[in-house]
């Protein structure tokens, strides 16, 4: 998740590039003014989420001699599409964000150089399948679901949805919001658990589910704040996250007023790479990928940036513990399959949902 909540009914915090500008790191594009001119810098390229606590930010400039520079960009696709179309002269020296549903495109347009730090316990279950050059190294992980708000089901007295066969259903009509395949990483995500799960016969799911009062909208943000009932909206089912229920406790903090539905989940992955570059900071983008996976920053992930750690001896804070289940298994569908398909897929899905 990419934006935190909270007790009380919703309580945002933004995750702005203001924690970074307050640990001395900057913007790019921004002012550097006040930045220690005879300072090594290196780039990490990312998306907009980014954000890790300032104090772990001081530590690594301290450490390492470098002055972190990052540069944002919106999500995960925008972030590939740039890394792609500068791969000849690379806007930073190592990058952050790109995940399992657009790491494919990536390593074959020989956009990472190879590096293989020694991952942390339980790490290498992640790695990309394919990356036999060790372009990409994991940093989180989290699953895509689809969530219910329980508060609002009980109130209305009306049994939540419990597999994505329900979510077409007459009576959970003009009850679902997911964010669009084609402009949202948890848009794609979700529309790849569907094609796992129904293989050849996903388009007549999604025909079923648009019929049944299905709401496509731009993004995440917009699907969760603006039109799930949680955040005062009129929709009570959202593609969100396993780990969105973990900031959604009651006010007594007894349990969660929102569940992850643990069936039809897609499991994502972000990596971190070093840019191939003749200009590249090769050991800068290095020292940044060894800093993302050190205990510190994999402890800090759950609550700066709401996703897994990689690291499995990382102890989770005590709410993600007690409400943020994850699923036992998660659709998934090879990287190269979705390299190879991805365009075909989001043609006819956005032919079936602009009908």
């Amino acid at each position: 998740m990419r934006t935190r909540l909270h007790t009380g009914r919703l309580t945002l915090v933004a995750l702005t590039t203001s924690v970074l500008l307050a640990s001395g790191c900057s913007v790019l594009g921004g002012d550097d003014e006040g930045a220690d001119a005879g300072a090594r810098s290196v780039t990490l390229v990312t998306h907009e989420s980014f954000a890790i606590p300032e104090g772990l930010v001081e530590a690594f400039e301290e450490d390492s001699g470098y002055q972190l520079k990052v540069s944002k960009l919106e999500d995960a696709g925008a972030l590939t599409n740039e890394l792609v179309l500068t791969k000849d002269a690379p806007v930073g020296d190592v990058v952050f964000g790109v995940d399992n549903t657009f790491a494919t495109r990536a390593l074959e347009e020989g956009v990472f150089a190879s590096y293989a730090p020694t991952l942390p316990e339980g790490a290498a279950a992640y790695e990309l399948e394919g990356d036999d050059e060790d372009g990409l190294t994991p940093v989180d992980t989290g699953n895509v679901c689809v969530n219910v708000d329980d508060a609002w089901f009980e109130a209305k007295g009306v049994p939540a949805p419990a597999s994505l066969d329900d979510l077409t259903k007459p009576a959970y009509r003009d009850l679902f919001v997911v964010p669009g395949a084609s402009t949202s990483s948890p848009g794609l995500a979700f529309l790849l658990a569907t094609i796992a799960r129904y293989g050849d016969e996903w388009p007549s799911y999604w025909t079923r589910l648009m019929d049944n009062g299905a709401k496509v909208v731009k993004g995440w943000s917009d699907a969760y704040f603006t039109d799930f009932t949680f955040s005062g909206g009129d929709r009570p089912i959202v593609v969100s996250y396993d780990s969105s229920p973990a900031f959604t406790p009651d006010e007594a903090g007894e349990r969660s007023t929102t569940s992850a539905l643990l069936d039809g989940c897609f499991q994502q992955v972000e990596y971190a790479g070093v840019l191939a570059g003749e200009d590249t900071d090769t050991a800068g983008a290095r020292a940044v990928i060894d800093w993302l996976i050190s205990p510190e920053v994999q402890a800090a992930l759950p609550e700066s940036m709401y996703v897994f750690p990689v690291d499995a001896g990382v102890d989770l804070p005590a709410d993600w513990s007690r409400f943020a289940e994850r699923p036992e298994r998660t659709e998934r569908i090879a990287p190269a399959e979705i390299t190879e398909k991805r365009k075909a897929w989001l043609e006819q899905w956005t032919e079936i949902v602009s009908r």
